[in-house]
C-alpha cells in the first residue's frame, strides 16, 4: 500500500505545473483555457482568481465532463497550496484529459504576490 506522500510524489512526476506568473500572463492576455478552483466551498470566502469556475476536489471527476467536455482543451487547476491540484490533474489525465496543469503554490502564492482576487458570488 502506498502512503499519501508516495502517491503525491508519483502523481507530481506525471503532472505539468505552471507558476503564478505564467497564469497571470495567460489571464492578462485573455488566453483561452479553463481555470478551475478545486478548493472546498468554505475556502472560497476569501475570494478566487478572476475567470475561475469552482468545482470542489471532492466532485471533480464527477462534474468535469459537464464543465469541460473537450478533453483537448487546456485546463488549469488550483487549490490552496498546489497539492490537491496535482492529484486532481493526475485524475483528469487518467480520464483522458490531455492538457491539464496544476498551479504550483496554489492560490497561496497568488495572494502572497498580491495578485488580485474577485469575490465568489
Amino acid at each position: 500500500m502506498k502512503t499519501f506522500t508516495e502517491l503525491l510524489n508519483e502523481a507530481a512526476k506525471e503532472v505539468n505545473e505552471i507558476d503564478i506568473f505564467q497564469l497571470k500572463k495567460l489571464i492578462d492576455e485573455n488566453y483561452s483555457f479553463k481555470l478551475i478552483d478545486i478548493r472546498e466551498d468554505n475556502e472560497l470566502l476569501g475570494g478566487k482568481i478572476n475567470t475561475a469556475q469552482h468545482i470542489g476536489r471532492g466532485v471533480l471527476e464527477k462534474n468535469i465532463e459537464a464543465n469541460a467536455p473537450d478533453r483537448e482543451e487546456e485546463i488549469i487547476l488550483y487549490c490552496a497550496g498546489g497539492i490537491r491540484s496535482i492529484l486532481g490533474c493526475k485524475s483528469l489525465q487518467d480520464m483522458g484529459y490531455k492538457k491539464v496543469f496544476s498551479l504550483k503554490g496554489g492560490i497561496g502564492d497568488w495572494i502572497n504576490a498580491e495578485f488580485p482576487l474577485v469575490s465568489n458570488e
